[in-house]
Formats: C-alpha cells, sequence, structure tokens
C-alpha cells in the first residue's frame, strides 16, 4: 500500500516562509508526477504546483514566482518551498502521488494522497 506522509506546515507571518515535505513509502519503483493540493476553509481544493518524474513542473498562478517544488526521486520525496506568503495561502496543504509503479512492476494509475498538513499565514 503506496503512503505518504507529510511535514512542514505551521504558523507563520506574512511574507514568511515554510518549506513543506513529503515521503511516499511502499516498495515504490517510481512515481510519475508528485504534487500538492490545498484546500482553505469554504473553498474548493485546488493544484498549487505538480512535479512530473521527468523534471516538468507545473504551477498555480497564485503560486507562480513564491513557490518552488522540487522532488528527490532515489527518496520518493517531494518538496515545497513556500516564499512570501499571503494570509490567503492559509489551507491544508496535501501531497500527491499519481501513477505509482509498486514491486514487481505493477502499475497504478491512482492518485494516493498524504493526511494534509495545515499552513497558517497571519496578517
Amino acid at each position: 500500500q503506496v503512503q505518504l506522509v507529510e511535514s512542514g506546515g505551521g504558523l507563520v507571518q506574512a511574507g514568511g516562509s515554510l518549506r513543506l515535505s513529503c515521503e511516499a513509502s511502499g516498495n515504490i519503483i517510481t512515481i510519475n508526477v508528485m504534487s500538492y493540493y490545498r484546500q482553505a476553509p469554504g473553498k474548493q481544493r485546488e493544484l498549487v504546483a505538480a512535479h512530473t518524474r521527468v523534471g516538468t513542473t507545473n504551477y498555480s498562478d497564485s503560486a507562480k514566482g513564491r513557490f518552488t517544488i522540487s522532488r528527490d526521486s532515489a527518496k520518493n520525496t517531494v518538496y515545497l518551498e513556500m516564499n512570501s506568503l499571503k494570509p490567503e495561502d492559509t489551507a491544508v496543504y496535501y501531497c500527491v502521488a499519481t501513477g505509482v509503479t509498486v514491486q514487481p512492476g505493477v502499475f497504478m494509475p491512482d492518485q494516493f494522497w498524504g493526511q494534509g498538513t495545515q499552513v497558517t499565514v497571519s496578517p
């Protein structure tokens, strides 16, 4: 079973920075896409950033220029560096792994979600 464990959330003042980490486990060979979504109170869940296995990255308009997603494929770990944080970035952030190949070579096209980590940005 693929599991994702997130860390790095917390409380920060506007203009500050946080770094989220997410490690996937479960006899994993490869992960096609690792990404972060977020959900703020009363709002729909939205994609923040994604990182493909070949190194392509994609960001939401609100994340561009402030957030950086990176990945250590050898460790099945993805990072989200968030700078110049704003109160509107307050949300629960979820790590997602999509398209996972596990031992002995079974491909699962599903999405696997982490438990979520709270990010709160005070004015």
